[in-house]
Parts: structure tokens; C-alpha cells; sequence
């Protein structure tokens, strides 16, 4: 699949397909810091679930922490207690994994959930840890050199946007 072709709101609708049969009612949303979050938060409207969702940064737990410092995308809240939760995170693009490994060490500084899932709109491959989205809107191939982002308009509609780096 072309990065030109890919629709950011078709695939969150497909999204929200895979998210809908992945949830029940003790399952809690929590989206990365900031695409994530805005797909977390979409989704608890469009699936009407009374929880607001989660939001998890993975700054304080990326093991490029020294080089990269402290983000400014925003910290982590979770309006919920994480013992024994049934947490599904989301992200806009999963790549390396490395995020979602800080992700995790991050969810459980605040308690050992019952089980964890991943959603993601775009598996971008290029993995370097052993980490796999349990549901994935699209997979693409992008060259190292591009990154791929969600972006969001004031209106609340997505996009993509891709840099050359």
C-alpha cells in the first residue's frame, strides 16, 4: 500500500471494527501520547463507553530517554485502577516497538493489569523487538528514512503526515 493512498478515516473506521470485537465492558482504552490518545478518545464516543479513556506517555521509560529528554506531549493519566484491568492500548503507528515496550513499563508502575492488547491504525514493520499489534487497520513498508504520523484537524478529522528525514 502506497503512504499517498493511505485515508486516515477510512482506516479508523476499520479501526474502530477491530477495536468494537476486541472490547467488552471491563475493557479500559488507553492511547499514547498523542495520536493514540486521540484515537482513544474517538473511539470511547463512537463505541459509546461510559469510561474515559487512558492516557500512557512513554517518556519516562524509553531507553533513549537521555538523548531524547522529557516530551512535551503530555503526561500520563489513567482515571482508572490498572490492577486487574483488561487495558487495550492504541497507537497511530507502530514501528520499531520500542514505544510500546516503554508503553508497558510505564502501565505497570501503576499495577499488574489482567491482560494487555494492542490496536494500532498502521503497522509500519521494521520491528526491532518482539512485539506485535493484536489488531492492525493497515500494514504498510515505509524506508527508515520516512516517518509516518497521525494528525488531527480542529474539526477532529485525521490525516497523515509524512517526513523525510
Amino acid at each position: 500500500m502506497s503512504v499517498l493512498a493511505l485515508d486516515a478515516e477510512a482506516l479508523y473506521r476499520d479501526l474502530l471494527r477491530g477495536v468494537q470485537s476486541m472490547t467488552h465492558a471491563k475493557t479500559r482504552l488507553v492511547g499514547i501520547t498523542s495520536g493514540g490518545a486521540w484515537l482513544a478518545e474517538r473511539l470511547q464516543r463512537d463505541l459509546n463507553l461510559l469510561d474515559q479513556p487512558g492516557v500512557i506517555s512513554s517518556s519516562m521509560h524509553r531507553d533513549d530517554f537521555a538523548s531524547r529528554g522529557l516530551a512535551s506531549g503530555g503526561q500520563t493519566r489513567l482515571p482508572f485502577d490498572v490492577k486487574d484491568a483488561e487495558i487495550l492500548i492504541l497507537d497511530d503507528v507502530l514501528y520499531t516497538g520500542r514505544t510500546i515496550r516503554a508503553v508497558i513499563n510505564e502501565l505497570f508502575d501503576y499495577g499488574r493489569p489482567a491482560s494487555v492488547m494492542l490496536a494500532v491504525l498502521v503497522d509500519r514493520g521494521g520491528r526491532e523487538l518482539p512485539i506485535q499489534a493484536d489488531f492492525a487497520a493497515a500494514r504498510v513498508t515505509l524506508p527508515a528514512s520516512q516517518s509516518l504520523a497521525l494528525a488531527r484537524s480542529e474539526s477532529g478529522v485525521f490525516s497523515f503526515n509524512v517526513k523525510t528525514r
